[in-house]
């Protein structure tokens, strides 16, 4: 097949939208499929990971102008203009896939429908919230517009991919029809628990603290500042990953964490495996790749009881899943767990079997199949 992505976020930035498109792509070439993605321009300066550049992909990649977004300059809004039509004119392709549509995938829905090129749209952002947090002005009345938007666009694809459960029900309360779940594959090669680094975790626990992990980025829907009292727990020290938006404020609040950055590859896989606990508090999470990432390295994870961490994290099994927005809930579920090794490592063990069958081979093969009958729904007449 021929596949053109339409992409919000791409490489070299680093969130859920991005990663799943270059493991989508390379699984659709390694398929024999071709692929060709569209996405915004990057940040200045910006580099992409492991040194790779576009030159290195096996697939093309288009790029469109892109404006950042007011008070978080690494997020880009694409500026469309005529380039999705031109890029469906030129490239005929088999299927159309929006990777978490707004701007970009909106044009390209409909350039695609103009075409009669069948649709799938991967719902992977909630927008809703995104509204809420950083347009607090237009508050309601913002979230019920972005829900609009991703209404219209979501209604004219073939499927509508939800990465969870709860996507499912908030996606269906609104109105989006044909609705399916597609949840997101984990590298489990990459992420295992034999990357665990002992040096490491002496450079990062000095005093052989329970080191609590948090990788993500750092801007405000994420909530990491929930993390305090878990910062101030004493024998634990808590180890923040990712950059953004948010981290000067976020080293104030949180004086006793240690910030390493925006780190990838091998050196995140080894930081993953050194930690001893996972800690997410983004409450907006349509899926959780970090989370599942965490239980791929062996590692007990606690996460809101909200959005995709439902999915993934069994209560007592593989980790706590605690009250949304309560910091206190965090700190109970903390200390529980760095007082009991024992504990730790049952719930690592089972959070790594229970990522046994997500890797990104089924989960693309799956993808692949959703493309198929897509296509096959497209090209069939209309009921009377």
């Amino acid at each position: 097949m021929r596949v053109l992505v339409f992409a919000e976020s791409f490489a070299p930035q680093l969130n859920g939208v991005a990663h799943s498109v270059l493991r989508t792509a390379e699984h659709l070439v390694a398929r024999g499929h071709s692929v060709l993605v569209v996405a915004p321009s990057a940040p200045p300066g910006l580099r992409h990971p492991g040194g790779a550049t576009e030159r290195t992909y096996s697939y093309g990649v288009l790029r469109v102008p892109s404006v950042p977004l007011p008070g978080y300059p690494e997020v880009r809004i694409a500026l469309p203009g005529r380039q999705p039509a031109e890029a469906v004119a030129r490239y005929r392709p088999d299927v159309v896939h929006l990777a978490g549509p707004f701007a970009l995938g909106a044009a390209g829905a409909a350039a695609a429908r103009r075409a009669g090129a069948p649709v799938v749209a991967v719902f992977q952002t909630d927008l809703a919230a995104y509204a809420r947090t950083y347009l607090p002005v237009a508050g309601a009345a913002g979230a019920r517009m972005a829900w609009r938007i991703l209404r219209r666009i979501h209604s004219t694809a073939a499927r509508t991919l939800a990465p969870s459960r709860a996507s499912l029900r908030a996606l269906a309360a609104q109105g989006v029809p044909r609705l399916h779940l597609w949840p997101r594959g984990v590298d489990r090669e990459r992420f295992h628990p034999r990357h665990r680094d002992e040096g490491l975790r002496r450079r990062l626990g000095p005093h052989g603290e329970v080191l609590v992990g948090y990788v993500g980025r750092l801007a405000a829907e994420k909530q990491v500042d929930r993390l305090a009292q878990v910062s101030r727990l004493p024998g634990v020290r808590l180890v923040v990953v990712g950059d953004g938006p948010c981290r000067a404020a976020l080293e104030a609040a949180l004086p006793g964490a240690l910030f390493l950055g925006r780190r990838t590859g091998h050196e995140l896989a080894r930081l993953y495996a050194s930690f001893d606990v996972f800690a997410h508090p983004g409450p907006f999470e349509t899926f959780g790749q970090t989370i599942q990432e965490a239980m791929a390295s062996g590692l007990p994870v606690v996460a809101p009881a909200v959005g995709g961490p439902l999915d993934l994290v069994r209560p007592r099994r593989t980790g706590f899943l605690v009250p949304p927005g309560e910091g206190d809930g965090f700190r109970v579920a903390v200390e529980r767990l760095a007082r009991d090794g024992e504990l730790r490592a049952g719930f690592g063990r089972a959070g790594r079997a229970a990522v046994a069958e997500r890797g990104w081979e089924a989960v693309g093969d799956r993808l692949i199949g959703h493309y198929r009958l897509a296509i096959a729904e497209t090209a069939r007449p209309p009921r009377r």
